[in-house]
């Protein structure tokens, strides 16, 4: 609230408000459920209490008049022969069973403060009934000692009744305590009731005046502002309302502004950038139609001519048919890879791709593909140089397309080298679960900037080597992702004028 020198925002401010009335009408609920319990608490308490005084009285009375059965009964022993007949015994056991079943009543009744007291009283009557008990079976017993039990169970009777005097006493304090505290609890509960209903009216007054204050001011601000932007003045801004909501608002607007101000540039470059766009996509299609164009010659230029030789009479020379067909089937070959390239570039990037898993030697593949690509090196008059570490544990894994990585690797290294060393090495890792392969060559290099985009695809298309060196800039994105489908990684370390090293690292066993 601006009044109080507080920055808040609009639904801060209602937030606020919102949870002080509800502050206020939780404690006026609050108080009226605890009052509600506290004094059913409390009730409850004092009808246990009248009930318990009430139970002792009743077992007082019992207590006296059992006794009083007792005394009777011990003075006709001494003055008849009369015998206590089983009606009466069943009824004094009766009685005396009755006794102790309220005493454990009365101890379930007994408040907590009281269960010591009660606990005196238990031990006492757990003395005396079980010698009344005895009185009444021996009664008709004309050797045993009547009176002796009598008199035994006299100094037990005074005990309990001591016991259960001061329990009832007790009881009764409680009873008297507990309807007071009944009193207390309506007279605070109606006092808090009445405080927190005065409160809420206050700070809800208190409240909406400084949110009206507030809000109308900020309307008024935003409501100039909308008709200056409204009118074209896309210049003008809103002055400053707050962090809040319509503070918020206010900075949407002038931002609007400000985008609206900037949408013919935005437009300019978006258009540069699609001309940039078809520009990319034009190299890549000359690059693309070059490589198709060049081994397509050569099959057509080959082809006629064979074509030509055959039309003739004359004889027909078989070596160079041969060498004339051979240059055929070769540019066929370029020209086949160079689809199939593109074509796992497309599967790769639609996650297509699958690989083909087998367990092969691994020192065997490496061999063949370096006696393959023996015919590229000695066109530029390099050396390939082999080195395997023996021995290389057999492999689980796509052969294919592992071979592929190392033809594109090395045909890359024949391509910018010349009368230069390439080499191939292969050893495994320090764990034995990686196999690790490095082809290094003495060409010309690459720059930093050139290594960090070298893997991506076409990235040749757009380079001024492809024009002098030829090809489309697939074959070490393929290598990239080939490696990362066999679960590997492809790295390069280059330098202009002093050659590449590219290294390959892929587990033993390919996950599918």
């Amino acid at each position: 609230m601006s009044g109080l020198g507080i920055e808040m925002s609009l639904r801060r401010r209602l937030t606020l408000s919102l949870l002080a009335i509800l502050a206020m009408l939780s404690v006026n609920v609050g108080t009226h459920f605890w009052g509600s319990y506290a004094r059913q608490q409390s009730m409850n308490t004092f009808r246990d209490s009248v009930s318990a005084r009430q139970l002792a009285l009743s077992i007082h009375e019992m207590i006296q008049d059992q006794r009083k059965q007792v005394l009777i009964l011990a003075t006709l022993k001494e003055t008849t022969d009369d015998k206590l007949k089983d009606q009466d015994l069943q009824n004094a056991k009766n009685n005396i069973q009755e006794i102790a079943k309220r005493t454990q009543e009365l101890g379930k009744l007994s408040v907590e403060s009281l269960l010591f007291q009660y606990q005196k009283l238990w031990k006492s009557t757990q003395q005396l009934l079980p010698l009344w008990r005895e009185f009444y079976l021996k009664y008709n017993d004309p050797e045993y000692n009547i009176q002796w039990l009598a008199n035994e169970s006299a100094e037990r009777y005074r005990d309990t009744t001591a016991q259960l005097l001061v329990l009832e006493s007790r009881q009764a304090f409680e009873a008297e305590q507990q309807a007071n505290l009944i009193d207390a609890t309506i007279t605070l509960t109606d006092r808090i009731t009445v405080i927190v209903f005065l409160a809420s009216i206050f700070l809800t007054s208190t409240l909406g005046f400084f949110l009206i204050r507030y809000t109308n001011t900020s309307l008024k601000k935003l409501e100039r502002g909308t008709q200056r932007i409204g009118s074209g003045d896309l210049n003008y801004r809103i002055p400053e309302i707050g962090k809040g909501e319509l503070g918020q608002l206010a900075m949407a607007f002038n931002v609007m502004a400000g985008k609206l101000k900037d949408a013919i540039e935005q437009v300019n470059t978006a258009r540069e950038d699609a001309d940039l766009a078809n520009q990319a996509k034009s190299q890549f299609l000359a690059s693309v139609s070059h490589e198709l164009r060049t081994p397509l010659n050569a099959i057509i230029g080959y082809s006629e001519m064979l074509h030509d030789v055959i039309s003739e009479d004359n004889d027909i020379d078989k070596g160079q048919f041969a060498k004339d067909l051979q240059k055929i089937v070769i540019s066929g070959r370029q020209l086949l890879e160079l689809i199939n390239d593109i074509l796992d570039l497309s599967k790769i990037e639609t996650g297509k791709m699958e690989l083909h898993l087998e367990y092969f030697d691994s020192a065997t593949l490496l061999n063949d593909t370096a006696d393959s690509i023996q015919p590229l090196v000695q066109q530029k008059n390099n050396t390939l140089e082999v080195y395997l570490e023996t021995p290389i544990p057999t492999m689980h894994s796509d052969s294919t397309k592992l071979r592929q990585i190392l033809v594109n690797l090395l045909s890359n290294a024949c391509k910018f080298t010349e009368n230069g060393r390439i080499v191939l090495r292969a050893n495994q890792s320090k764990d034995q679960s990686e196999l690790l392969f490095e082809v290094e060559d003495n060409g010309i290099g690459m720059t930093e900037d050139q290594q960090l985009t070298v893997f991506e695809a076409f990235v040749q298309a757009e380079l001024s080597t492809s024009k002098i060196y030829g090809g489309t800039g697939l074959g070490l994105a393929l290598c990239r992702d080939y490696c990362e489908l066999m679960g590997g990684v492809i790295t390069v370390e280059s330098a202009p004028k002093k050659g590449s090293i590219f290294r390959v690292r892929l587990p033993f066993n390919a996950q599918p």
